[in-house]
């Protein structure tokens, strides 16, 4: 599915971002940047060493920011490390937190000159944010952004692992665009 805005198209799409020939991808990062499992770890597998010994070098991340490497050996050239909250309760400043994760990885993007950058959902896996609220959040704030800020994106891809995800971006994506393009 894809729906146009600020001159961007965004597009959700099932699959494996480690895959993604995108100008840099996301990685649901750790505030260690210490590298981890489920997306953490498959873009370190992927993406070899260097991308490792760029984050030793960054030290950390706070929640709710993120840092730009090297993607490696990764056929992206980058990869923007995004730290989201872990869900609490809804009421810890989780959507602000993880808002402000999508907006500082679009900043990044959009300050090294990238056209194109693909997203994973975010908070979604081991962080156990809601999806439901999760694609709210992360759309919203894509779309805001898209809409509302200088950039020079042309691509902006959400890589969905599987097709529960994928249908609930989906029906955020249709309430936000009523006219996407398929």
């Amino acid at each position: 599915m894809r729906a146009e805005f600020g001159g961007a198209v965004l597009e959700l799409v099932q699959g494996d971002i480690t895959q993604q020939a995108t100008d840099a991808i996301v990685n649901a990062a750790n505030s260690g940047l210490a590298g981890g499992g489920g997306v953490d770890g498959a873009i370190h597998r992927a993406g070899g060493p260097k991308i490792m010994e760029e984050c030793r070098k960054i030290g950390g991340c706070p929640t709710g920011e993120a840092r730009i490497t090297t993607g490696g050996n990764l056929e992206a050239r980058y990869v923007i490390h995004a730290v989201g909250p872990v869900y609490r309760d809804g009421v810890s400043g989780e959507d602000r937190l993880l808002a402000s994760a999508y907006r500082s990885s679009l900043r990044l993007a959009v300050e090294n000159g990238l056209r194109s950058v693909a997203f994973p959902s975010l908070s979604t896996g081991a962080y156990h944010y809601p999806l439901r609220d999760a694609a709210d959040v992360a759309l919203s704030t894509v779309v805001g952004f898209l809409q509302n800020e200088r950039h020079g994106l042309e691509l902006v891809r959400f890589v969905l692992f599987d097709g529960r995800t994928q249908e609930e971006y989906e029906r955020v994506l249709r309430r936000l665009s009523p006219h996407t393009l398929g």
